[in-house]
């Protein structure tokens, strides 16, 4: 069933007002046809919206996708056609550029950032089951006129939403377009009296008018001295371009002699601005009825490219033609689950029954600063009843049956975010074990590039089973429903996770990824829990005093800023900066962009050496202390009642496997800097420790790209126990050790560690500030010394290319479709994931066994001193009294011991008042 059109469609972000005057035929009970310039539309989309601001983690643009995606369920949604398909061009060669080599020449080079996003488009539209056409030697434009005219033919109503005029000679009274005037947030509708309005022609007469004006974005040329109003006067007067060529003779003055001399330029004009009307095409307009969606896979689509705006994902799925029917037969969450609200007494029987049997969990939990409680919880299982209860309800026999199943390692348990559950129970004393499945692990083990692992999209994507409304995007529910609404949204929400686990075992087996999920992610989510409630110490009046400090070395800036600028100007406005720098100061021009010259970070650092005004060098520290301040703003503001900062600890969100951490971002707070070193000092030892301990690795990237790549050179280096990067160093510039100075040994340290990170001759010249031919130099004499790292390199991407993946020694995949892209610019970003990914992830790996293996010795050697935060290969722990020595000895131990390389794991441990202090 078609999608109704909506009375009062609201904007949104990317989509304006509908396009307006009313739709013709709406009476009439006529099919109506929607059809689309899909190169046009999506190349506008491109321009509407920013690139930098719609990417992947992995680096895809999609600016033209979400661009297109919205304004295709606006379309969808105002126009509420029952046939739709989509036109694309193939290439520039058409029986047009074949007449007429010229044809389009002039046409600017396609953006990289553009490249591949129409491919994309395409996924989206097979997605939705949309038709789309393609045709060699022929353009859109032409498969459209074909399809527009047979449809009206047949009794249709046709609407065409295209970027390009001509199409304006298909308008009549049954056929409209609907033609961008901002962006593709807003189409205005061309009718006949539109048309006629706008040029005084009738659309017939267009495609005249059109070959006298000629058309520069087509690279047709016009006639000197004629512009639109004498076009347009002259077709008028002779009533069509055949007439005025038959009596051109009566065109006076210059314009007229202008008209012969050009005569036969214009008469090509004329026949290449004609549309095809009899393309040979596969279907009539009667294959065109639209189709229910392939919902799994639009969810798996939009997940896949991170687009997570739920405003633009409701508005596609609400255009889908199957989606009552749909509804009807996927049924919400809590539809197909016997499920109960339990009152007080009534959970240790149940549990009694049921606990021992595989359970799915669903928790609703509040957390804060380290301090939180479980409003809600529901279990399913597969043998029985679903069941919900409020842990405030329960009575003590109750309370004593959930704590003896929640601990029993023997009593099987499904959750999504296992951790974050962990986390809310033990604030009751309650612990988790027995978790054999987490599917937002269990999913990132799987599909570890996706960004988003909530529990509803994988729902839709490996059950087609969407959930329950009373759950939001997010993956909590919507408080304030009724109760009933949300025990049975909740208990749905069990269901799903105890048949996602079931899925996902398989899937997980598939991928070999079975025992990453149960020995590393599992036990790792649960000392990041304890990890999480523990929260590190803070002082909180060294933190003010510094953010004061901050706060007035930026005041310091704008004073300085506005002197060198003669007035005072808005440092944080980007048109502001460029004025005063390119337009006022007259400063050489860096990288042009859509909104003028860009005013970033390295183009002010190459400012700074192209002039001897201090403007660019004041901006460099302006926004260097601003963003101080923000940090410190920031942790002063996640102080929790006991003085303690709580982070939360991400397993799902770097692809190679790499923690990060979030509310706050402690990964951000710089360690090279005198400022960021004083940041630290305001992490300081809790009441009741003694000192804090940090231990990490010294240099495991490199390390582990020793042991892959097998090569004899490097892992004897590492033997040696001598600075590595001096050693490196020596034999790459053929010196002594003694004689390596430090700027050899400042590139050589770049050079191996950009290796490690896929980092190109480009790149490298990029960050040592030298030219791309001597960075090749450098990494080509660096592969004659050191052949095996060569050749690694080059097997990994040859490996890869082959597999559809790379893998650490655990075992895990990261999945790089791209590497067999047609897009130079996806295939180049997917061969420096597969360099770095083995080496980066291989390292994340080895960081998470060490964290459990410290974690594991601490509990059996039964020490108070405990695991706080794990920033980057950084383990910082909390020493309490008496201890500290015990403990160097077993984070040394566990740590060098965490895995088996061809090369010995190198462990620093500091010890400190603070943070700053303890480092080494």
């Amino acid at each position: 069933m078609a999608a109704q059109a909506s009375k009062n469609p609201a904007k949104t972000p990317t989509t304006g007002a509908p396009a307006s005057a009313s739709r013709p035929g709406e009476e009439g009970g006529r099919p109506r046809l929607l059809l689309m310039d899909g190169h046009s539309m999506a190349y506008r989309a491109f321009f509407a919206l920013p690139a930098e601001n719609f990417t992947t983690v992995a680096g895809q643009p999609t600016n033209a996708v979400y661009g297109f995606a919205s304004m295709l369920a606006n379309t969808l949604r105002d126009e509420a056609p029952t046939h739709f398909a989509v036109a694309f061009d193939v290439s520039r060669k058409t029986w047009r550029s074949q007449e007429f080599p010229d044809y389009k020449a002039n046409r600017s080079k396609t953006p990289d950032e553009f490249k591949g996003q129409v491919e994309l488009i395409g996924e989206l539209l097979d997605a939705m089951k949309v038709p789309r056409f393609a045709l060699d030697g022929f353009e859109a434009d032409d498969i459209i006129a074909t399809l527009a005219t047979r449809a009206e033919a047949e009794g249709y109503e046709v609407a065409i939403v295209t970027g390009d005029r001509d199409s304006f000679q298909l308008v009549t009274e049954h056929t409209t377009v609907l033609y961008p005037t901002k962006g593709v947030s807003e189409l205005t509708r061309f009718t006949p009296e539109k048309v006629q309005e706008k040029y005084g022609l009738s659309p017939a007469q267009y495609p005249d008018f059109a070959a006298l004006r000629g058309d520069p974005s087509d690279n047709l040329p016009g006639i000197p001295g004629v512009g639109e109003k004498t076009a347009a006067k002259w077709i008028n007067q002779f009533g069509s371009f055949a007439e005025l060529v038959e009596r051109v003779e009566e065109v006076k003055g210059k314009a007229g002699q202008n008209l012969r001399d050009h005569l036969e330029s214009v008469k090509l004009n004329r026949r290449l601005t004609e549309m095809v009307r009899d393309v040979e095409l596969p279907t009539d307009p009667g294959g065109l009825v639209r189709e229910p969606y392939d919902r799994t896979a639009l969810i798996a689509f939009l997940e896949g490219l991170e687009i997570r705006n739920q405003g633009l994902r409701d508005r596609l799925l609400a255009a889908d033609p199957g989606g009552e029917q749909e509804q009807e037969q996927a049924p919400e969450a809590g539809a197909e689950v016997d499920g109960s609200v339990l009152a007080a007494g009534q959970l240790a029987p149940w549990l009694a029954e049921h606990g021992s049997s595989p359970l799915g969990v669903a928790v609703v939990d509040t957390w804060t600063q380290g301090a939180g409680r479980v409003a809600e919880i529901a279990l399913a299982g597969g043998d029985g009843p679903a069941v919900w209860f409020d842990p405030a309800d329960l009575d003590p026999a109750d309370e004593r049956a959930l704590g003896e199943w929640s601990a029993d390692p023997e009593r099987p348990k499904t959750l999504h975010d296992a951790k974050a559950a962990m986390r809310a129970f033990a604030e009751y004393g309650w612990v988790i074990e027995g978790v054999t499945m987490d599917t937002a692990l269990a999913a990132y083990l799987v599909k570890p590039g996706r960004r988003s692992f909530a529990l509803d999209a994988l729902s839709v994507e490996y059950l087609g089973r969407e959930l329950a409304t009373a759950a939001q995007g997010d993956g909590q529910l919507a408080f304030g429903a009724d109760e009933q609404a949300e025990a049975d949204a909740l208990m749905g929400r069990a269901r799903t996770v105890l048949d996602l686990g079931a899925a996902f075992a398989g899937r997980l087996a598939e991928v070999g990824a079975a025992e990453l999920l149960t020995e590393v992610e599992l036990p790792t989510s649960a000392v990041l829990a304890r990890m999480e409630r523990a929260g590190i110490a803070a002082d909180r009046g060294r933190l003010e005093r510094m953010e004061q400090q901050f706060a007035a070395a930026v005041q310091q800036a704008v004073r300085e800023a506005h002197a060198a600028a003669g007035h005072e100007f808005n440092l944080g406005s980007p048109k502001q900066l460029q004025e005063v720098l390119f337009g006022e100061l007259g400063l050489p021009r860096t990288k042009k962009t859509k909104t003028g010259y860009t005013t970033d970070a390295d183009a002010l650092a190459w400012l700074a050496t192209q002039t001897d005004n201090e403007l660019p060098v004041i901006m460099l520290r302006h926004r260097e202390q601003s963003k101080l301040r923000s940090t410190v703003e920031g942790l002063i503001k996640a102080i929790g009642p006991r003085d303690r900062i709580h982070t939360t600890f991400n397993q799902t969100v770097a692809a190679t496997g790499r923690l990060s951490s979030t509310d706050p971002n402690l990964q951000n707070i710089p360690v090279r800097t005198d400022e960021g070193r004083a940041i630290r000092r305001g992490f300081v030892v809790g009441e009741g420790y003694e000192s804090l301990m940090t231990a990490d690795y010294s240099q495991i990237e490199l390390r582990v790209m020793a042991h892959l790549s097998e090569d004899e050179g490097l892992i004897a280096a590492f033997a040696s126990g001598e600075d590595l990067h001096t050693t490196v160093a020596s034999q790459v510039f053929g010196v002594e050790r003694a004689e390596v100075d430090p700027e050899m040994r400042r590139k050589i340290k770049a050079m191996s560690y950009g290796l490690a990170y896929g980092l190109s001759a480009f790149g490298l010249s990029q960050q040592l500030s030298i030219m791309p031919d001597e960075a090749r130099r450098l990494m080509d004499t660096f592969f004659e010394r050191f052949g095996g790292v060569r050749d690694y390199l080059q097997r990994v991407v040859e490996e890869a290319r082959a597999t559809g993946y790379t893998e650490t020694i655990l075992g895990r995949r990261r999945y790089l479709p791209d590497l067999n892209s047609d897009n130079r610019l996806r295939r180049e970003m997917a061969e420096r994931m597969a360099l770095n990914a083995p080496i980066q992830g291989t390292a994340a790996d080895i960081v998470k066994i060490a964290m459990l293996r410290v974690a594991q010795a601490l509990e059996a050697e039964k020490l108070t001193s405990r695991m706080l935060l794990q920033v980057h290969d950084e383990i910082v722990l909390e020493i309490a009294p008496g201890e500290r020595e015990r403990v160097e000895e077993l984070v040394r131990r566990e740590m060098s011991g965490a895995v088996s390389l061809r090369v010995p794991m190198d462990v620093s441990v500091g010890v400190g008042g603070d943070w700053e202090s303890a480092a080494h």
